[in-house]
């Protein structure tokens, strides 16, 4: 639909071609133009005043027919929203500014007032005053729905037609009909009548027809319509439109519909389909309009029989279509009305009386209906269609014509390009066109040109209807402008393209020496008045001139004196001639031959008399005169050739080189000539005659001449023959063939070859072929042996079967005499259609002979060329041919695009084998044409048809001749073709050179990439040469190419271009790239500059295809900032000083020199005038030296000191620090080193096993349940985990019935969006509880995941709006605190959960997987949870513990005998062996099937009893009051010590201890002081410590900090995979889920729509919505995603790490110092690389292909689809209704004040739910 709006000015000055007043005046006609700020959406006229009314969006303008504006008005932006309803409050809260589209612009000059439909307040329309528009007469948006005329849609079309309706009281008033298409929000009518006055029970622009028919509901979605034209005519009102047909078949049909005036129930209601074309190719109507056709239409038409009789008093219907095949051509179709309603009669009159058959075919059937009963019937009279044109109750309607029955007719016009508007005038009795295309040009011929063209040619050939030759004025003008236009052939119309001409002369030519007068038939002559003067001139020559029988002129020729000398090499002279009337204005003009005989002897010297009697002017020859003169009876002499005395038939033709023969010849009427002597030569006979003697009767001989020539093999010579005594030159016709014999017969064999007429013998004295009397010896009978020059090539393939083409002489005579052909001893076939006589011979070689031992490499395969002639002779070569084998080796590049054009070069040995047209490259089974050979091969692939992209690695095979084939496997590779994603800017100017960057992917493999310019192939352009501009990249990396827009130099203005990217064979063109005329420079209005001036230079069209940041302006040689650039105005900042003068002339010592003022857009230039600076009044030197420069100096001399002595102290400072870190730095590398290959060793066993695919990954419902409802209160046990609901029996078939009505009711936006307004208005609705209920909104919606996202989105757009108003929109996001936050974070649980199994969760559990196994390698005090290695500082344990590491031989008791090695520490308790033991033991299995710490019983085996271990037992040691857990220390366990692993049952039933369990258990739940490595110090010691000196607590701390350096360690090591996690999560170039791109787009979107958001809260917006919301808590808790356990210290780490990844996100800067936090410090040094990868990461998200609503809602449903089953869907749902049970009061209270929610009776739904689940009696 995108050119229903591309309307730009074109048509507005098409306009004026109606409306504008006529001026005589001969002056040039400024083009009239206006241009709207914004998209031109309607236009139309008022046919009684001339105005315009152009309503555009946002905007209404009128003007007056000089398109001069005379009223404007702002029509929008409104606050309005599709989904409010009007009047827009700040109550709907969805309502944002929206601009407002012109739907309808209809004039009632009646009551001088204008409707106006726009797009906003669901198409409501006003009337405004026809005279003023900005006066607003009418606009009511209180009227419900009734009101709503035009559509809320920009993409539906709406027309109207102004009419009438007649009420049942008689009252006649306006009304306008509307039809229609559909929008979602828009009201229901196809075709609506509605009133303009307030009547009755009726209001303004009431719609006051209800005719369901054509207005009910089913239809409006199915059948697609699209109006495009309303009109009326006798009567009836007509709509064109197009739809479908209502079926499963979404192709367009065009229908035009007809109905009466008045018809109140639209019983009339009849469409008709129109076909263009028999095949109704052009299905898709565009545009109409309905005229007259003109005289020459009008016959046209009746004589191509298929519109019947059209006069031209008819009006016609002229269409253009576009078609669904073949979307690039257009059609123009005529239709006459007559025939639409003579089709129409015979419809209806089929349905009223013959049951709807035509011919015996059903023709008719009822549109927008399904009812299956007989529409039609034969039960009324014949007449009853004429009776009753408007159709009654009784009768059927509406009815439609079926396809067999449309109207249809072959396109009058066809043409490239989508033609969206038509317009029909009628010039000089023709009907003229006006075709408007969809880019918003117009195809017209400039009426305003006429008075340009200033001759009758140039006039005609612009083929403009509306201009044509005034020939009596001499002059191109409009018909009207032509004073005697109505008289015969005074006006010729330039599309016939005929001028005044000259059809004859009589005599057509004369002598010039004769004179006499001349009659020109002039057929076209325009009458003439007795007043006109008639001149003819010829050359400079006037004569009178008059006419006879009106197509005559009789003019007198020029006296002999007065003809022009008759030019060199002609025997005429051509006269210009000129009918001139009335002294100066040329009717018509020629050209008259005035010959000279005397002159017709030049044609040919050697025979004058014959080229005197065969010219042209029937001249004639007087031999005894000698002269050639005008035809004269009464002069005797020759008149035709024959009798022209000559010489002729030379005898013998063939004439050797170098010898002497006779030649005879006949003479003719030579009887004049009797006694006379003759001389003989020709320019070969070097200046010198030769004596002719005569033989007996007419036979004349010459002894012939020793002709020398050797440039060709033959030439013809022509002598002459003159009389001796008098010179002159009798004619000759005796040519002879010269010959010879030694050019281009070098040796023997080409010799012999030669013809035997020639008689050329190879003589052997001389080595030379001559002619047979020229050499003294005889011809050898055979020539000598053959020689061999050379061979081509020099090497070839080991395989042969390649040709090789031997140079030489000698090698015979015809090609059987070559008998046998060698090359290296191996047989070579001759190709005999390739052999050239003696000098070439071409064979095919055989393969390579081996030479025993055969097993040896070849290397001896060469040798000389041999070849045997007849005769036995043969030739042997000095050159020397080698047998080899090439072996390609390499190409270069290795990937190329799927397109092909990629030039590959081919490395390796020998590769120039034989020639480059032996040689054939493969890729794969693609040819790789072959662009040079040598030791290089070069080739360019071809276009890759293979199905999967990118490629296998293919095979490059290089075929040497037909048996040798060379491959590189898994050489090259087909990738993607390069993609455009996008490109800015999109216009240049014609001048080209603006910088044009392509962004997209793929560039790298692209080897030449240019930018192509061609003018429009759209029929409607005038240029046809096929000129190209082309422009190479200058710039080029894999995402982004730089062009500079090429110079554009061929065309008007006007024409259209289209531009290609070229990418070696890829071709994208760049749609919507203009080409703009090249801006227009005003005169500077202001020439001098002050020292704050800015220079304002003004013109026209700056900005089409230009910005301030790119144009350029100097003044002299300087730079000048261009501040502002806009259309019309340019603000340059002069530089403050004078700069230099450009130009190298004197510069002269005043400041006001003339500087030019340049301005630079890309390529252009231009001088738009000169500048010159103020003369300024100078302040002495002697007084700037001591004011200025002495202070200066004594501030730097104070700043110089202080900061010498700041620095010093600050050298000391550091110096210390440095020293400090150097021995830290050392000490903490060391061990990381130490540390980090120990765990590369370690954690090998872990990446096996990730390898074989045990990544411990929870189920969709577990990992949805541990992110939606672990975090509740009630943690594992919450229901929505269990599962379980008490329900009673009897109950739960009402209560599923019930959740299921609780389930539609959630899907009624209405209801859910008051569900939660209400819910968060309550202050004890607390923030538990909103993130509560988002997680059971999530699982209750989850079966319709689009709709969830709809809510979201619309909460979201509430959240966005409520912040930026309140002027915080930073904190947006920042806190769950609200239920679509929580809703959000559920969101991206669900969208991420694929990525985080198929990319990002490998990396988050070796992190995991690795950081573990880090804080267990050092000892970790159980009861403190405090570690030797951690990320965390709280979290280190600050005491040495001595330690020692253990491999335990684990046997799992019941398992079988094999053990497990455990590594373990000696201090770690008993419960921490028990861990460690189990997760080696079970380490294939997820965490929650392992048995747990408690259920297992540790047996350690020393002797022969066993000892069960535990953490606390009557051994257990005692410090004071603290009691230590037990260790294997304690227990004294020894390296490689044997422990059983059993379950507790089996434990305590196979020990006699049984009885000391009881007792042990109660002793040790005495007391529960325990501690594990570090003590808490006692209560004594603590009163110790308070008396303690301060010196002491320092000394403490200070101790205990030393430990720190243990956290870089761990980070050091744990610094890859914390660098992997991050690569995998904020990689924009790998997979990014469709999710993040949807969502980041819409808040770029969001931060667009609100002018006071930053890039910095856009930022934080993003950071807030992913990697806060989602990452940093999935960082935090593994648990959440895989099946393991976290410990505390782990997770202490984990913070540490996930409040890195948070800081990375933050745009601040964090300024550390010695107080920060160890955390912050530890990752200080990488925070930045971090930063940096998140705005990339952000960057990249943003240039990616956008994922739209259709694609992210297909993703939505197929997660739906595979998980909703899983998910406790019924638990959630009831849950929820707790909600509305808690608060059930204020959400009927909220649905009863909203209308929409009144309308859909939700209160009612709600209300019967809470019956059936509460048992409510209530009051239905």
């Amino acid at each position: 639909m995108e050119w229903w709006w591309a309307w730009r000015w074109a048509l507005v000055t098409l306009a004026t071609i109606y409306l504008s007043p006529s001026h005589g005046d001969d002056g040039p006609t400024p083009v009239l133009e206006f241009i709207s700020d914004t998209l031109i959406n309607n236009v139309v006229a008022d046919p009684h005043t001339g105005r315009l009314y152009v309503g555009a969006v946002n905007a209404l303008y009128q003007l007056d027919s000089q398109l001069r504006v005379e009223s404007r008005t702002e029509t929008g932006p409104k606050r309005d929203n599709r989904l409010c309803t009007p009047p827009v409050t700040a109550a709907c809260e969805e309502a944002v500014d929206t601009d407002n589209y012109n739907k309808l612009l209809l004039v009632h000059g009646a009551k001088d007032t204008l409707v106006v439909c726009g797009s906003v307040f669901r198409g409501i329309c006003s009337l405004r005053n026809l005279s003023n528009i900005e006066q607003l007469l009418y606009f009511s948006d209180t009227k419900g729905e009734k009101s709503y005329v035009a559509s809320a849609e920009e993409s539906v079309s709406v027309v109207g037609v102004m009419s009438y309706f007649t009420s049942r009281e008689g009252d006649n008033f306006t009304v306008f009909l509307v039809g229609k298409g559909y929008g979602s929000h828009d009201s229901t009518k196809l075709i609506s009548t509605r009133i303009l006055q307030d009547y009755g029970d009726w209001v303004v622009f009431d719609s006051i027809i209800e005719a369901s028919a054509v207005q009910a509901n089913p239809f409006v979605l199915r059948y697609l319509h699209d109006f495009r034209f309303a009109f009326k005519d006798n009567k009836f009102v007509y709509f064109l439109f197009s739809r479908t047909l209502g079926m499963q078949d979404t192709k367009n049909f065009t229908f035009i519909s007809r109905m009466c005036e008045d018809d109140q129930s639209y019983y009339s209601y009849t469409e008709l389909q129109l076909n263009c074309s028999a095949t109704n190719k052009y299905n898709k109507a565009q545009a109409a309009y309905v005229a007259a056709p003109g005289e020459a239409l009008a016959r046209n038409m009746t004589e191509s029989g298929q519109y019947g009789t059209v006069t031209t008093s008819d009006k016609v219907l002229f269409v253009t279509f576009t078609s669904d095949e073949d979307p690039s051509t257009s059609a123009l179709c005529m239709y006459p009305l007559h025939s639409i309603n003579k089709r129409l009669v015979e419809i209806i009159g089929a349905c009223y009386s013959d049951n709807g058959i035509i011919n015996g075919k059903s023709a008719v059937y009822s549109p927008y209906s399904s009812k299956s009963e007989e529409l039609c019937t034969n039960n009324n009279r014949k007449s009853i269609v004429t009776q009753y044109t408007c159709g009654a109750e009784f009768l059927p309607s509406p009815l439609a014509s079926k396809a067999e029955f449309a109207l249809a007719t072959e396109p009058s016009l066809v043409r490239k390009g989508h033609v969206t508007s038509v317009s029909v005038a009628v010039e000089t009795e023709h009907a003229v066109a006006f075709l408007g295309t969809a880019t918003g040009e117009i195809t017209k011929v400039p009426v305003q040109a006429c008075h340009l063209k200033t001759d009758c040619h140039s006039c005609v050939s612009m083929k403009d209807p509306y201009c044509g030759w005034c020939v009596l004025e001499g002059r191109c003008t409009k018909k009207w402008e032509c004073d005697r236009s109505t008289e015969d052939n005074t006006w010729l119309w330039s599309p016939n393209q005929q001028c005044v001409q000259i059809e004859a002369f009589s005599p057509p030519n004369l002598s010039c020496k004769k004179t006499q007068q001349v009659e020109i038939s002039v057929p076209a002559l325009p009458s003439l008045r007795p007043s006109d003067s008639l001149v003819c001139v010829f050359g400079t020559f006037r004569s009178q001139a008059v006419t006879m029988h009106d197509t005559q002129v009789i003019c007198a020729l020029p006296d002999p004196v007065d003809i022009p000398p008759t030019p060199d090499e002609q025997d005429y002279v051509s006269v210009p001639v000129e009918v001139l009337v009335n002294d100066d204005i040329k009717v018509t003009s020629g050209e008259y031959h005035f010959y000279n005989c005397a002159a017709a002897v030049r044609k040919n010297q050697n025979t004058p008399c014959i080229a005197c009697v065969t010219s042209d002017w029937g001249c004639q020859w007087n031999a005894q005169e000698y002269s050639c003169s005008d035809s004269n009876d009464a002069v005797e002499g020759a008149h035709i050739a024959a009798s022209c005395p000559q010489f002729e038939s030379p005898e013998p033709v063939l004439i050797p080189v170098g010898h002497r023969i006779p030649i005879s010849f006949q003479g003719k009427n030579l009887d004049i000539y009797m006694g006379r002597r003759f001389t003989i030569g020709t320019e070969l006979m070097k200046y010198t005659e030769e004596e002719v003697t005569q033989g007996q009767g007419s036979e004349f001989n010459f002894r012939g001449y020793e002709f020398a020539y050797d440039k060709q093999q033959e030439v013809n010579v022509s002598f002459h023959i003159k009389d001796r005594d008098t010179e002159r030159k009798i004619d000759s016709t005796l040519t002879v063939v010269l010959y010879n014999c030694s050019t281009g017969r070098e040796d023997c064999s080409l010799c012999k070859h030669a013809d035997a007429k020639y008689q050329c013998v190879w003589c052997a004295v001389t080595h030379t072929c001559v002619y047979r009397k020229l050499c003294p010896s005889p011809e050898p009978a055979q020539c000598p042996n053959p020689t061999i020059t050379d061979i081509i090539p020099r090497f070839g393939p080991l395989n042969g079967r390649i040709s090789v083409t031997i140079k030489g002489s000698n090698l015979g005579i015809k090609r059987e005499d070559v008998k046998k052909i060698t090359v290296a001893g191996v047989d070579c076939v001759h190709q005999e259609d390739r052999y050239s006589v003696s000098t070439s011979v071409v064979c095919e070689i055989g393969p390579a002979r081996r030479v025993p031992p055969f097993d040896l490499p070849f290397d001896s395969n060469r040798g000389a060329v041999e070849v045997e002639v007849e005769g036995g002779r043969r030739g042997r070569s000095e050159v020397i041919f080698t047998y080899r084998d090439p072996k390609p080796r390499s190409i270069q590049p290795v990937k190329g695009p799927a397109a092909g054009g990629t030039v590959i070069t081919i490395d390796g040995e020998d590769l120039d084998t034989a020639t480059k047209d032996d040689v054939a490259v493969m890729v794969g089974d693609v040819p790789c044409q072959v662009l040079s050979f040598g030791s290089q091969i070069t080739c360019m692939t071809g276009r890759y048809r293979g199905q999967k992209v990118p490629s296998e690695l293919l095979t490059v095979t290089v075929k040497y001749g037909k048996n040798t084939t060379k491959d590189i496997s898994a050489a090259y590779q087909y990738s993607d073709n390069p993609k455009i994603i996008e490109y800015n800017p999109k216009a240049s100017f014609l001048c080209g050179g603006r910088k044009i960057v392509v962004v997209g992917s793929g560039f790298d493999l692209i080897q030449r990439a240019s930018m192509r310019v061609l003018p429009s192939a759209d029929e409607f352009s005038q240029a046809t040469s096929p000129v190209e501009f082309v422009q190479e990249v200058f710039s080029k990396n894999d995402t982004v190419l730089q062009f500079n827009s090429p110079a554009v130099n061929c065309c008007a203005d006007t024409q259209l271009f289209r531009t290609f990217l070229q990418l070696d064979n890829v071709q994208e063109e760049l749609k919507g790239f203009d080409y703009h005329p090249d801006p227009t420079f005003n005169k500077l209005s202001k020439n001098v500059i002050t020292e704050t001036s800015i220079i304002i230079v003004t013109g026209r069209g700056f900005s089409k295809a230009m910005t301030a940041k790119e144009a350029e302006a100097f003044v002299g040689d300087a730079l000048c900032h261009v501040n502002i650039l806009q259309d019309d105005k340019l603000f340059l900042e002069a530089p403050s000083s004078q700069p230099r003068a450009k130009s190298k002339r004197q510069r002269r010592d005043t400041t006001n020199d003339l500087l030019d003022l340049v301005i630079k857009f890309g390529n252009g230039q231009w001088k738009v005038g000169s500048v010159y600076y103020a003369r300024k009044d100078e302040v002495p030197l002697a007084i700037i030296i001591p004011g200025v420069i002495v202070p200066m100096l004594l501030f730097i001399a104070i700043s110089v000191y202080c900061y010498r002595r700041k620095s010093q102290q600050a050298e000391r400072e550091y110096e210390k620090v440095k020293h400090q870190l150097e021995n830290l730095e050392e000490s903490v590398r060391d061990r990381c080193k130490k540390e980090f290959t120990d765990l590369m060793i370690e954690m090998g066993d872990h990446t096996s096993d990730l390898s074989e695919g045990r990544i411990p990954f929870l189920d969709y419902k577990t990992y949805t349940d541990r992110n939606f409802f672990l975090p509740s209160k009630d943690g594992a046990n919450d229901v929505m985990i269990t599962g379980k609901l008490k329900i009673p029996e009897g109950r739960r078939a009402i209560v599923a019935q019930a959740l299921n009505q609780f389930s539609n009711l959630l899907n009624s936006k209405t209801f859910l969006i008051n569900f939660i307004r209400t819910l968060e208005s309550r202050p004890d609705f607390n923030a538990r509880a909103r993130g509560y209920f988002a997680s059971l909104l999530t699982v209750a919606l989850h079966g319709k995941l689009e709709y969830y996202t709809d809510i979201m989105r619309t909460l979201l757009l509430e959240l966005m709006d409520e912040h930026v108003q309140n002027k915080n929109p930073k904190l947006m996001l920042r806190r769950s605190e609200t239920v679509v936050e929580r809703m959000l974070c559920n969101w991206m649980s669900i969208c991420l959960y694929q990525f985080l199994r198929d990319t990002a969760g490998e990396p988050l559990y070796k992190l995991y997987k690795a950081l573990k196994h880090q804080v267990e390698k050092g000892p970790v005090d159980a009861k403190m949870k405090k570690a030797k290695y951690t990320l965390n500082d709280t979290g280190l344990l600050g005491d040495d513990v001595e330690y020692s590491v253990l491999t335990l031989q684990v046997l799992v008791h019941g398992e079988g005998p094999d053990v497990t090695p455990v590594k373990v520490l000696n201090c770690d308790t008993i419960s921490q062996v028990k861990e460690k033991i189990i997760d080696q033991v079970y380490r294939n299995l997820p965490y929650s099937q392992r048995p747990k710490v408690d259920s297992v019983a540790l047996e350690w085996r020393p002797g022969s009893t066993g000892q069960i271990l535990s953490d606390l037992d009557l051994t257990s040691q005692k410090e004071g009051r603290w009691k230590r857990l037990n260790t294997l220390a304690h227990y004294n366990v020894r390296d490689n010590a044997t422990l059983v692993l059993s379950r507790v049952l089996h434990t305590q039933q196979s020990f006699h201890q049984n009885q000391d369990s009881h007792e042990e258990k109660n002793a040790l739940l005495e007391d529960d002081n325990t501690f594990h490595l570090v003590r808490p110090a006692d209560e004594i010691d603590e009163v110790k410590s308070k008396r303690g000196s301060m010196k002491d607590k320092a000394m403490t701390k200070a101790i205990t900090e030393i430990y720190l350096t243990r956290l870089l360690s761990v980070k050091g090591t744990l610094q890859q995979f914390v660098d992997d996690f991050f690569r995998s999560v904020l990689c924009s170039s790998a997979v990014v889920p469709p999710a993040v791109k949807y969502f980041f787009d819409f808040l770029d979107e969001q931060a667009l729509r609100h002018d006071n958001v930053e890039e910095e809260t856009l930022h934080i917006w993003k950071t807030n919505s992913l990697p806060l919301r989602f990452w940093v808590n999935i960082l935090r808790n593994p648990h959440f995603i895989f099946d393991v356990h976290v410990t505390e210290v782990v997770d202490a780490s984990l913070h540490v790490i996930a409040q890195t990844f948070m800081d990375a996100c933050t745009k601040t800067e964090h300024k550390l110092s010695r107080e920060s936090p160890s955390n912050k410090l530890l990752y200080a040094k990488e925070i930045s690389t971090y930063k940096k990868m998140v705005d990339d990461y952000y960057k990249g998200i943003r240039q990616m292909v956008p994922v739209s609503d259709q694609d992210m809602n297909t993703h939505l449903a197929e997660v739906s689809r595979q998980h909703t089953d899983k998910l406790n869907t019924q638990v959630a749902l009831h849950q929820l209704y707790q909600y509305a049970s808690k608060y059930y009061d204020g959400i009927i209270q909220s649905l009863d004040d909203d209308p929409a929610a009144q309308s859909k009776q939700l209160t009612l739904r709600l209300q019967q739910i809470a019956a059936a689940l509460e048992h409510k009696v209530t009051d239905l």
